[in-house]
């Protein structure tokens, strides 16, 4: 069955103490949610043990990291590897997010180990795509977008594909002020679905999560979350705000 999920993003935001209360003003959200019907809240690696603690009492609501290494353990100053965040209490793990490829030099082959290491540890993968502004002026994006999909995720059978999440970032509206119509939205999360139904058949293609990593607000994610092969939203700064994201999560919730 396929999944409506709404991810809160919170990149390099919020101190200890703001977090935590944060979370608890998102927990204070009215509607029960459903298991067709998620949240997951992705804080920094510092929050994820204490926001894990404030939400395993809640229905379908979840915690994920933002990152993980693809290595089980070793010599890697900085970095936590998925069997960490597997013991915080998180059940999820952005993978590939734009500014990682962008900022990390994160490669494909190196997001497809990331991919696998958190299988292992038993994450759900909340895996990105999505094409930067060149590549969108030069009327690209399809064939780009399908290469992050096929080296990231394509090595992957049928069971592991059922704990991933794809979520479309159109870096090139976001951020730049131009803005991505739901049309366009749209059109990218159905050629995603394409790319699974013609890999993985009929079935995963209608069963797999596709989330619009966009500029998804309250005011936008009625309109978004309308369109067929949407499912949902990984929210980054609208996450930041409790109101906001409620906003957000009673869109899912009315659909």
């Amino acid at each position: 069955m396929r999944k409506m999920i709404v991810a809160g993003n919170w990149k390099m935001n919020k101190n200890l103490q703001e977090g935590i209360q944060l979370v608890k003003d998102i927990l204070e959200v009215s509607a029960d949610l459903k298991a067709d019907k998620q949240v997951v809240i992705c804080p920094p690696f510092i929050h994820l043990a204490s926001a894990s603690e404030l939400v395993v009492a809640k229905d379908n609501l979840y915690t994920g990291a933002q990152n993980c290494h693809m290595e089980a353990s070793g010599a890697y100053t900085g970095e936590t590897s998925a069997e960490m965040v597997k013991s915080t209490g998180a059940t999820h793990v952005i993978i590939g997010h734009s500014e990682r490829r962008e900022y990390f030099n994160e490669s494909n082959e190196m997001l497809a180990a990331k991919t696998n290491a958190a299988l292992s540890n038993g994450l759900n993968v909340i895996f990105c795509c999505g094409e930067p502004l060149e590549i969108r002026d030069a009327g690209t994006q399809n064939n780009y977008v399908e290469e992050q999909i096929k080296a990231g995720l394509f090595h992957l059978n049928l069971e592991q594909l059922n704990n991933i999440v794809i979520a479309y970032e159109p870096i090139w509206a976001i951020g730049t002020g131009r803005t991505a119509s739901s049309e366009q939205a749209q059109d990218m999360h159905a050629h995603i679905r394409s790319l699974i139904k013609n890999h993985y058949g009929d079935d995963a293609a209608e069963n797999i999560t596709i989330l619009y990593g966009g500029s998804c607000k309250p005011s936008n994610a009625d309109e978004l979350f309308s369109c067929p092969d949407v499912d949902g939203g990984l929210i980054g700064g609208a996450s930041l705000n409790a109101a906001d994201f409620h906003g957000i999560i009673a869109a899912m919730l009315a659909q």
